[in-house]
């Protein structure tokens, strides 16, 4: 009777090297999709009769579109077609039927995005917060650094919506239906990631014929914010369309502090005032030489309590203009000027 060989039975297991990735019971991937689709199982079905597509197969395709990052419905439509493709939304997303591009396009334009859609939102981000991932993004003292701009997502000449704003060609009289969004998301230069937070749509609004706009969603962003998040420290970054004096009050308004661009064809007053401040040495200014590369200058202007134009010299800002200087040959060359305002008192510290 032949015996075993212990060390050769031990030997003849297979080897598994340990992760490097430590994987967290609410943070990996199969978890938070498993629990977006429970909150799309909870969402009422609307349609009566047979039904061939479940509420949240035709919901998890359309998230598992943007996350496998297809360029379009019909581009997503074609993993129907595939078996294997098939099979791993199965098992990765558990889409048991996969709806057409047309068939998506149904269902998911019936539901209502600001009462079923947004609260979705919270559930990854309760999930980075439980786990403590959030930590590691905090950007400048405690604070958040909150991405904020709008975006443009859908134009046509022909179809429309009764919520659709409109751009009329003033030559022609001819009519463009067109949607944006006021997009958000936590941001920090030291991670590739992003935590996205509900968008606020730039559409007509309910019982009005006037077109939307950004600034109106930022309101309206701000409000649903503060509910969903109302302790969260944040730095809203914007561009220079959003420097002007109700939108800051708005972010003072809920305890939000920014950092806005600003430019000066759109800030006459206000960089007429630093460049008279300037005149008379009342300035912050130093350069720093590239290390890397000694055609290259940095230099700074700062100011604080700057009045941020004529009409609301009592709203004070703090600016701070970044000139990166190309010198390209003796006394001749380019530079590129970035200049911003924000909450922080700036240069205390040199």
């Amino acid at each position: 009777m032949l015996r075993k060989n212990k060390k050769q039975s031990r030997s003849s297991k297979k080897y598994v090297p340990p992760s490097k990735i430590k994987l967290r019971k609410h943070l990996n991937a199969d978890a938070l999709f498993r629990a977006i689709r429970r909150k799309f199982e909870k969402i009422p079905e609307f349609r009566t009769g047979d039904i061939e597509i479940s509420m949240p197969d035709a919901l998890m395709s359309a998230f598992a579109m943007f996350s496998l990052k297809d360029p379009s419905l019909l581009k997503f439509d074609e993993r129907r077609k595939d078996e294997a493709e098939c099979q791993n939304l199965e098992s990765i997303y558990g889409i048991k039927n996969i709806p057409s591009d047309s068939r998506m396009r149904e269902i998911c334009d019936e539901i209502d995005p600001k009462k079923y859609l947004s609260p979705i939102f919270k559930v990854p981000f309760r999930h980075l917060q439980r786990g403590k991932a959030l930590e590691p993004m905090v950007f400048y003292k405690g604070c958040y650094l909150l991405n904020l701009d709008g975006t443009g997502f859908f134009s046509s000449k022909k179809i429309s919506a009764p919520y659709c704003m409109e751009k009329i060609n003033k030559k022609t009289g001819e009519i463009t239906y067109h949607l944006q969004m006021l997009g958000a998301a936590i941001v920090h230069p030291d991670f590739k990631e992003v935590i996205p937070l509900c968008p606020e749509m730039i559409i007509k609004q309910d019982g009005t014929t006037k077109n939307d706009c950004e600034r109106n969603a930022a309101k309206r962003f701000f409000e649903q914010l503060r509910k969903n998040h109302p302790h969260l420290p944040l730095i809203v970054n914007e561009d220079a369309l959003s420097p002007n004096a109700p939108h800051i009050r708005e972010l003072k308004k809920h305890n939000i502090h920014y950092i806005l661009g600003v430019k000066p064809g759109d800030h006459k007053f206000l960089f007429n005032f630093v460049e008279d401040a300037a005149q008379d040495g009342r300035t912050i200014e130093f350069e720093i030489e590239n290390e890397d590369d000694p055609d290259i200058t940095h230099r700074f202007r700062i100011l604080n309590e700057v009045p941020l134009n004529q009409s609301n010299q009592e709203l004070l800002v703090n600016l701070a203009s970044f000139i990166s200087r190309f010198t390209l040959v003796a006394n001749t060359g380019t530079k590129k000027i970035n200049s911003h305002i924000c909450h922080e008192t700036l240069g205390r510290y040199l």
